[in-house]
Parts: C-alpha cells; sequence; structure tokens
C-alpha cells in the first residue's frame, strides 16, 4: 500500500507530456531577457563612456588654457620671472603647446580617476541602465514635431508683429507724433 502511494506521489510531482516546469519557464524568460538586453545594455553603456571621453577632453582643454594662462601672468611679472628667469624661455605663443599636454596629461588622470570610484561606476552603470529603455521617436514623428514647431512658431511671430503694429497705430492716434 506505501508503494502505491509513492508510485502515484511521483507521477503527481511530475510534468505531465508537454508540460514545462515554471522553474524551467522563469529561466527560459530570464534567458531570453538577459540575451535581447545585452545588446541595448551594451549600446548605452557606449554613450556613458563616450560622455567620460568628453569630460576628459574637456577637462584637458580647461587645464590646458588655465595653465598658459597661469604662465603667462607670471611671466609678466617681474618678481616671478626674477625667481624663474625659465619663464620668458618661450614666447607666448609657444606656451599653449607645453600646456595642452599637461592639460592632456591632467584630463586623463580626472577620467582614470573618476572611473576607478566604485560609486560613480555604479551610478555610470544605472544610467545606461536607463538609457537602454529609452524609447526613440521614429523620424516621421520627429519630423511632423518640427513642422509643428516651425509652424506655430511663424502663428506666433506674425500674432505679436500684428499686435504691434495695431498697438503702435493706437498709441500713435492717441498721442499725436
Amino acid at each position: 500500500m506505501a508503494e502505491d502511494e509513492t508510485s502515484t506521489k511521483d507521477q503527481d510531482d511530475a510534468p505531465l507530456e508537454g508540460e514545462v516546469l515554471e522553474s524551467d519557464a522563469l529561466e527560459k524568460v530570464a534567458d531570453a531577457s538577459a540575451e535581447s538586453a545585452a545588446p541595448t545594455n551594451l549600446g548605452a553603456t557606449k554613450y556613458v563612456h563616450a560622455a567620460f571621453f568628453v569630460v576628459g577632453i574637456a577637462t584637458a582643454f580647461i587645464a590646458g588654457r588655465v595653465l598658459a594662462g597661469i604662465w603667462n601672468a607670471l611671466a609678466a611679472w617681474p618678481p616671478a620671472v626674477h625667481a624663474v628667469p625659465q619663464l620668458l624661455l618661450y614666447g607666448e605663443d609657444e606656451r599653449p603647446s607645453f600646456t595642452i599636454v599637461v592639460g592632456i596629461v591632467i584630463g586623463i588622470l580626472v577620467v582614470v580617476q573618476m572611473f576607478r570610484k566604485p560609486s560613480l561606476r555604479t551610478w555610470s552603470d544605472d544610467v545606461a541602465l536607463e538609457l537602454s529603455k529609452v524609447v526613440w521617436p521614429s523620424r516621421e514623428t520627429v519630423t511632423n514635431g518640427a513642422i509643428v514647431v516651425v509652424v506655430a512658431s511663424a502663428l506666433a511671430t506674425i500674432y505679436v508683429g500684428l499686435l504691434d503694429r495695431l498697438w503702435a497705430f493706437v498709441t500713435q492716434k492717441i498721442y499725436g507724433a
């Protein structure tokens, strides 16, 4: 009798033909979503990395300009030239060539330090994840929206221009020329 109960219990637990276990179905859905999310996430990650690249370029440019400004200011200050005569070794036109190289090194160091911070990496990964969820409008939608904006702007310009002329006419009639 115990054997019959066990075999009945085993049959109830086994999936019927054509049936899929719930855990298997969940695993398949998870695998499918992971496969479909990977290329999208990779695409969004490129934009985040591009943002880091832009920050590096901006930092390099600004640092190079600031250093050139400091060098030029020190070269124009007599006590600094007296203390460090090498400030006048290069002309004002040649100095940015050197300071931009130093600025590039500073920009690279800033980006590397930013990229090494775990909190910033987590934040950038979250940004990439959110960017992967963005649904961009179609070309037709953007074109139609742009046409609506241009037409509405033109109509508003005409309306305000006509009101301006009307009020100028009324003001001239009331107050005279």
